[in-house]
Parts: C-alpha cells; structure tokens; sequence
C-alpha cells in the first residue's frame, strides 16, 4: 500500500485474509484503506480503478480467500471553507493561539456531510488570518472533539504555534482532562484501562478494543461523585485514539450516557434512586454526557505552562442536577448545590 499521491488519490494491493472471506468488495476496501468511505470504494470500483485479480467487479461482490484485490481509489472532491458568522466561545487569545470552548453537536472542520457551520467556518470569519495554517485543508486546528463532545479546545493562528503544538500532542506533552456521566457504580475509584484500539472489523465507522490492527492506548479515571445509578467520572488520556474514552468506557462495562454508538443499548434506561423509588429516567439525552474539562500544555512561543477549564455545559449540568435530587433530603438540607470535580 502506497501513501496518498499529491492529489488525494490513494494506489494500494491488498490480499483477502481468510477472515474477510465472503465480504462485500466495497466494504472491504474502505475498512482496510484509512480514511477511505466505503462510497468513494464504491465509486472507484464501479469505475473500474479497482479490480481483483485483474478482473473488475461490482461494489457488491463476495470477495475470497487469497485473491488480491489491486487499485486507485480516487481523490475526493475539494471541500470548500467560507468564513461564516458564526459565534466563538472565548476562553483565552493572544497573537499566536486560541483556546475556545466548543459547544455540543458543532463540527470542527468542514467534511463529507458537514460542509458548513463548523468551528473553521467560524474561525475564518473571526480570526482570518489563520487561513493557511496547519495543513490537510483544517486552518488552525491541532486537535479535534467528537461532534456530540462539549468541551476545551486550543487553536493556533499562526504557523510557528501549530508546529509546537502539534509536535506536543505527537509526544504527549499536552494534558487532557475530561469529565464523563456512565452507566452503573464504577469500583475501584480510580485505575486506568490499557486495552488497544482500532477499526472495528465489521463496523468501519466505529472504533473496538478487539480490531486485529488495535494501538496502544490508555485512559486513566477518577471517580469524582457517585450518583443514582450513574458515576461521575475524571478522565485523562494517556493517549489519543479516536473515540478512546467512549470505546474503553464501553469496554468495562460502564457506557457513557447518551452514547448512541457505543452504548445504544442503555440509552434509554430507567433509574432507581436512592430511597427505593423506581420509573424515573434521566432528563432527555441527546448526545453523549462526555465534556473535555481541562487542558493543559505549554505556550507554543512564551514557553510557560497555560491550563484552562470549560464549564459544564447545561444539558449535562441538567442531569447531574436531576440525579442529586434523587437523594432522600435531610432535614434542613438544601438542594442548590453545583456540579463539583475532584482535584
């Protein structure tokens, strides 16, 4: 397999493993090729830029065991990226990096699907000097949130600083704190799962803890509070797979509220609380209860230590909240108290 070409188009040579026996071609293609969307496979396959064994076939063909499949897939069409008025955020700006709080269910960089009102459409029309910063067509973007994750993020506007901040993300200089509401009473109250990560081998759009090409990756927890059939979790990432927090979560047992992917299956729960009545669920969820809370690194040209925090952001303050008032109340107890993080 050969690295992408100057124009986004990718040349690879592939054989059939005996576990990908009987799959789609197209599927196979896009699961084994990164970055590869099973359309753009199937595009390339009926325009004959794929073939196996020489012959071309149909996105839909069972491919076998020991063939060798051999191609081009196409590069994708340019995504445009218009300034748009979109608001920021501010956590902190100086002339050289941005660090805003990026809200849930916002993009960050145009994409297949998203091609506007992301965080770069907004950065471009508020800081457009940073047009042409960083490379791979994400102007000032060193790292990435989920769609669905609230939280802190760091940007840079100029090129000096996406260099330094990039190579602290590469060696793990940059310390990255989240907070996480997941299902169930998690015990011990701290401790850190090592499991790898990689494509998962069916799904390609999700990530797994058994895909036979998994990394390394580790992620650490505290537990912050314990509330009505939910923790509170710290987390800190030792390493920085996609998906890594949601995929590990899931992985012992405790899925993230909310998490449609990888934890469909208790989205929709019911809670007990503490006092032994039961049918009540969790104020309406729509994404995942999983918000980037802390990051800490150092200042790409003063060279000092900056650390910012994100507050929690409604929707899941709103749970928490609900949860606390699950407790039976103690006389002259009050209920205004605010979400609170173990240091």
């Amino acid at each position: 397999m050969t690295p992408k070409a100057p124009d986004g188009s990718q040349t690879f040579s592939l054989a059939v493993d005996r576990a990908f026996a009987g799959m789609r071609l197209d599927f196979l293609v896009s699961h084994r090729l990164d970055g590869c969307s099973r359309a753009a496979a199937a595009s390339s396959i009926r325009s004959g830029l794929v073939v196996v064994d020489g012959n071309a076939k149909r996105p839909g063909y069972r491919v076998k065991w020991g063939e060798r499949i051999n191609g081009r897939i196409a590069a994708p069409p340019p995504v445009s990226f218009s300034p748009e008025n979109l608001p920021i955020d501010i956590l902190y700006e100086d002339d050289h990096i941005i660090v805003v709080n990026k809200p849930p269910g916002l993009v960050v960089h145009p994409a297949c699907g998203h091609f506007s009102g992301t965080l770069v459409n907004a950065l471009l029309y508020h800081f457009p000097d940073i047009e042409g910063v960083g490379a791979g067509g994400r102007p000032g973007i060193v790292h990435r949130l989920d769609q669905d994750t609230s939280g802190v993020m760091v940007v840079a506007k100029e090129v000096r600083s996406h260099n330094d901040l990039a190579a602290q993300f590469k060696t793990r200089q940059v310390s990255k704190s989240y907070l996480a509401l997941v299902w169930g009473r998690v015990d011990p109250q701290r401790g850190a799962i090592c499991l790898p990560i990689g494509r998962h081998p069916v799904h390609r759009k999700q990530m797994s803890t058994r895909s036979p090409r998994g990394r390394r990756a580790e992620t650490r927890w505290r537990v912050a509070e314990y509330l009505n059939g939910v923790t509170l979790l710290r987390l800190g990432l030792m390493t920085g797979r996609t998906h890594q927090i949601r995929v590990h979560c899931a992985a012992i047992q405790h899925p993230i509220v909310g998490d449609a992917v990888y934890g469909a299956k208790k989205a929709n729960k019911m809670i007990s609380s503490e006092d032994g009545r039961k049918g009540r669920r969790l104020p309406p969820v729509t994404r995942q209860m999983l918000h980037a809370w802390r990051l800490k690194f150092r200042h790409p040209v003063a060279g000092h230590d900056l650390a910012f925090e994100a507050p929690i952001p409604e929707d899941m303050r709103r749970v928490i909240d609900d949860l606390r008032n699950r407790r039976p109340k103690e006389a002259g107890q009050r209920d205004d108290r605010q979400p609170t993080v173990a240091r």
